[in-house]
């Protein structure tokens, strides 16, 4: 249980989102798990409105009214704290970043080279980039080295024209990639 405690925790540190359905030997429905439009990026604004929100704030998961939880006690000591302190034994963390308006002709080669070199250490990435000439919102998202982006609506009557990039990640290295980023902007 302490565990599978962990396990759970870290997910959703990665993803808060995600379905966890505890099974024994895979024991779940397929159409619990196949199908889900988890990747449609038009659904994924629409069900997710802190679409660019980095989570990396405590989740402590709330029991549903089938969960039972017996926490053990050894030797006198409660091993049952599993929150945001253990996540971190992951290396898991978040890079938000913000622009201005970006050159088409830098940040696309750009973030292609970023998820094919950093792809294994991107558990996620997510963003909504405004590029120079384009009157819609490009909303880009990706795992490891998939990559998924389009446009998505037109930008409202005075909507700032920035973008925001987030990574979600293990050894990222923060400062690299926020330079990298700030000099895909459009002069």
């Amino acid at each position: 249980p302490e565990e599978l405690e962990k396990v759970e925790a870290t997910i959703r540190a990665i993803n808060p989102a995600a379905k966890i359905h505890r099974t024994q030997r895979s024991g779940v429905a397929l159409d619990e798990v196949l199908d889900r439009g988890a990747f449609d990026l038009s659904r994924a604004l629409e069900n997710d409105p802190h679409f660019l929100e980095a989570h990396d704030h405590d989740h402590d998961h709330e029991c549903g009214p089938d969960c039972d939880h017996d926490h053990h006690h050894h030797d006198g000591h409660d091993h049952h704290h599993h929150h945001a302190s253990d996540i971190h034994d992951v290396t898991v963390k978040s890079v938000s970043l913000r622009g201005g308006e970006m050159d088409p002709k830098k940040f696309f080669p750009w973030i292609e080279k970023v998820t094919q070199m950093e792809g294994p250490n991107i558990l996620r990435l997510k963003g909504i980039i405004a590029l120079k000439g384009d009157e819609d919102r490009y909303v880009l998202q990706g795992v490891h080295m998939i990559l998924e982006g389009d446009h998505q609506r037109a930008w409202k009557d005075g909507e700032k024209h920035e973008s925001r990039l987030v990574f979600i990640g293990r050894d990222l290295d923060a400062e690299r990639l926020r330079k990298s980023f700030e000099a895909c902007q459009a002069a």
